[in-house]
C-alpha cells in the first residue's frame, strides 16, 4: 500500500479518482472505510495494490492540531508516500515550503515515518500560469536527490509514467511486517462486556477495552487483516447488537479513529 500526503486542496482526491475505480469496497463486508479513502489500483501488467488518500495534513498535525495524529497514524501503514504539491500558484502556496512543512510534521511524529521512500508529485500543471514555482521545485529536488513527477490530475497528463514508477518501487521495497494475527484467540464473556455501543443520529460509536485491543491488531489496508476484523466483530456480538439497535444501510459505525459505513 502507498499513501498520498500533502496539504488540503492540492488535488489528492482528484488523483485518486483518476487512478482507481471510484470508491471500491474491501471484500464483501458490512463495513466499508470512509476515513481514509482507500482505492485499488490495477496496472496494465495485472498487478494490484491499495492506495490511501490521507486527509490533508496541516502544520501542527504532529501535536494533534485538527485530527493530525489520527491522519499520521494512517500513514504509518504505507510503504511509499506520494507527496502531492500544488505548483499552480493559484492559492499563493510555496511548493518548497509546503514540502518542508509536511515532512517536519512526519519527522516530529516519527523518525521512521520520515524515512519512508517519497516521490514528489507536482500537480495542477493544467492551471499553472507561471513556471517559476515549478522550476524552483525542480532545482530543490535535484539538490535533495528526490524523484519528481509532473502531472495534472484533472487532465491525466504524466500519470501513466508516475504509476509505472510506483509499481517498480513497490516491487523493490520490502513489505512492512503486518500485525500478527493469532487465529486461536477466543474472546470470553468478559471481553464481550468490555465495550459499549452508543448512537448519535445516524452514527454508532463503539468504544471500550475490547475494541482497543482488537483495533491494535488490525492493518486496515490488508484484506486478510480485514477478514480477521470482521470475524472478531461477529464473535464479540457487535454485528448482532448493531442489528438489534436498528442499524440501516449507509449508517456510520466508528471504532476509535476509524469510521465505517454499514452495508446490508
Amino acid at each position: 500500500m502507498f499513501g498520498l500526503v500533502g496539504f488540503p486542496n492540492v488535488g489528492k482526491s482528484t488523483f485518486l479518482s483518476r487512478v482507481t475505480s471510484a470508491k471500491p469496497k474491501i471484500a464483501d463486508y458490512h463495513f466499508t472505510t470512509i476515513i481514509p479513502n482507500l482505492g485499488v489500483v490495477k496496472s496494465i501488467y495485472g498487478d494490484s495494490f491499495v492506495i490511501a488518500d490521507i486527509p490533508g495534513i496541516i502544520e501542527g498535525a504532529s501535536t494533534g492540531v485538527g485530527l493530525g495524529i489520527q491522519f499520521l497514524r494512517h500513514i504509518e501503514r504505507t510503504r511509499l508516500l506520494l507527496h502531492v504539491i500544488d505548483v499552480s500558484g493559484m492559492e499563493g502556496r510555496n511548493p518548497i515550503q509546503d514540502f518542508k512543512t509536511i515532512n517536519q510534521e512526519l519527522k516530529t511524529y516519527s523518525e521512521k515515518l520520515a524515512a519512508r521512500k517519497q516521490i514528489i508529485v507536482a500537480n495542477k500543471l493544467d492551471a499553472m500560469q507561471d513556471k517559476t514555482l515549478l522550476e524552483q521545485l525542480e532545482n530543490f529536488v535535484k539538490e535533495e536527490k528526490i524523484e519528481l513527477f509532473k502531472i495534472s490530475a484533472v487532465t491525466g497528463e504524466g500519470i501513466s509514467a508516475l504509476m509505472n514508477r510506483v509499481i517498480e518501487i513497490l516491487k523493490e521495497l520490502p513489505k512492512e511486517k503486518l500485525v500478527e494475527i493469532e487465529e486461536k484467540l477466543v474472546y470470553t464473556l468478559e471481553d464481550k462486556n468490555q465495550y459499549n455501543i452508543t448512537k448519535t443520529g445516524e452514527e454508532y460509536i463503539i468504544e471500550g477495552p475490547a475494541i482497543e485491543r482488537l483495533m491494535g491488531r488490525i492493518n486496515i489496508g490488508d484484506n486478510e487483516s480485514m477478514h480477521y476484523f470482521q470475524k472478531m466483530i461477529r464473535q464479540l456480538g457487535i454485528e448482532e447488537e448493531l442489528k438489534k439497535k436498528g442499524i440501516k444501510q449507509g449508517d456510520s459505525v466508528k471504532f476509535l479513529e476509524w469510521e465505517f459505513e454499514w452495508e446490508q
